[in-house]
């Protein structure tokens, strides 16, 4: 197996070259254009990605979480070429396409009928990225229950729009548009195995007998937070609390759901089953989608359509991304995930306490199917991590609201190979950054 080898410095000439280029044309905001320096990416397969300089690199990001079944998995690219050949685009929620109704009833089979066996039926909104599956559940909740006010968790990421803001914890994306937010939002402690939950509940408890409490969103694992893994107890806990008082539990799955942690979904762990899941990122594996699934009970709250939609988006249901998530379904459905998941998890858990248990600044490693994080004892030392791992042809993120976390969320595909080799060179890193 050939593994990652640089050929040139990171970034090379033609990475520096269009860095100058984003620079002029870009608004400064997006892209970090300090050192290193972003590398512009060329190609991708399976675990890996080769730049337009032609180094090669092992992603241990799986590209935001998008590429869980691999980059360019063959049956998402056939599916999206195939249907490139006939139809690119529609009018969603006016002449819609036979795709769209067929993504609807799988999305629906996935979820509440399958955890129910059929005696619940879901109903979705679709979307172009995650935070507007957010939004649409939260606007799904206020229609449903007549109540503004959200329960969300400290650390939570649920995108950076409006109103997906309004739950997301980091006072860094929020604070600049203060003005134009709303105060929605109560945050209580996102738990960690062993800490108090009657406590919580108790505080979750005072804040729903106000009656203006229409949604519960959480992440059943936290993702940028820095890959927080709660008590099992968790999510019934918010069940409970949100079958006494009205309020609908929301599970932002955008990070989790298909398999990352070792079930399809993250609330089948405890065996929670949510009023509405939003789902992203490895739901076409490919394209911007996002959907917002909801109980039919639940759905039924937006009134029917007299000829305007009063949510709706110029792509919803492009038929591009409508062929590669039902590519990606068919792909999900087929038996052996949560095996070779959990398996390769396992493996890379070890792997990680054998190079790092017992470092000093390293707090914790932890993990869950192929979601890990290693917790740093100083913030921001994970974004040095991550910047010398690039020069060594590895490709990792920093979580957490302080940068204090190393994620490692890989391609299922990732061979045990693979995974020693880019452990070596995560072992490498904190010995030469320390």
């Amino acid at each position: 197996m050939m593994l990652p080898k640089l050929k040139t410095a990171v970034p090379g000439p033609k990475s520096r070259k269009l860095a100058r280029a984003l620079a002029r044309f870009e608004s400064p905001n997006v892209t970090f254009l300090g050192p290193p320096g972003p590398i512009f990416w060329k190609k991708a397969a399976d675990s890996h990605v080769w730049d337009v300089d032609g180094n090669r690199y092992l992603d241990l990001t799986s590209a935001f979480g998008v590429a869980s079944l691999g980059h360019t998995p063959p049956s998402v690219r056939n599916s999206i070429q195939r249907q490139a050949s006939s139809l690119v685009h529609g009018m969603g929620d006016v002449h819609p396409t036979e795709l769209k109704v067929q993504l609807l009833r799988e999305l629906s089979r996935l979820t509440f009928e399958r955890w129910t066996g059929g005696r619940i039926q879901g109903q979705s909104v679709l979307g172009n990225s995650g935070f507007e599956a957010v939004e649409i559940a939260l606007k799904t909740a206020l229609l449903k229950t007549g109540r503004n006010r959200i329960v969300a968790f400290h650390d939570a990421y649920h995108g950076v729009g409006f109103g997906a803001l309004q739950a997301t914890w980091r006072g860094d994306f929020r604070r600049p548009f203060s003005a134009q937010l709303r105060k929605l939002s109560t945050f209580l402690p996102y738990p960690r195995p062993g800490d108090d939950l009657p406590h919580l509940d108790r505080k979750l408890s005072a804040l729903l007998k106000t009656r203006k409490i229409g949604a519960i969103l959480v992440e059943p694992v936290q993702g940028r937070g820095g890959i927080v893994i709660p008590p099992r107890e968790f999510l019934p806990l918010l069940r409970r609390a949100c079958d006494r008082s009205g309020a609908l539990l929301i599970a932002d799955e955008i990070f989790t759901g298909f398999w990352r942690t070792g079930r399809m979904f993250a609330v089948e762990h405890s065996g929670t089953v949510p009023d509405l899941i939003c789902l992203g990122k490895a739901l076409t594996g490919a394209l911007p989608l996002s959907a917002c699934v909801g109980k039919k009970s639940v759905m039924n709250a937006w009134p029917r359509s007299r000829g305007e939609a009063i949510h709706t988006t110029t792509f919803l249901g492009n038929p591009l991304a409508c062929a590669a998530a039902i590519a990606s379904l068919g792909a999900w459905k087929r038996t052996g995930w949560g095996r070779q998941v959990n398996s390769s998890g396992a493996f890379l858990g070890k792997l990680l306490r054998q190079a790092l248990d017992g470092r000093t600044g390293i707090r914790e490693i932890r993990g869950i199917g192929l979601m890990f994080g290693i917790e740093l004892a100083y913030s921001g030392r994970a974004a040095r991590i991550s910047d010398h791992l690039l020069r060594g042809g590895i490709l990792t993120l920093p979580e957490g609201t302080h940068g204090e976390v190393l994620a490692i969320t890989p391609p299922f595909p990732i061979s045990k190979a693979e995974l020693t080799f880019a452990i070596g060179r995560v072992q490498r890193a904190f010995d030469e950054v320390a």
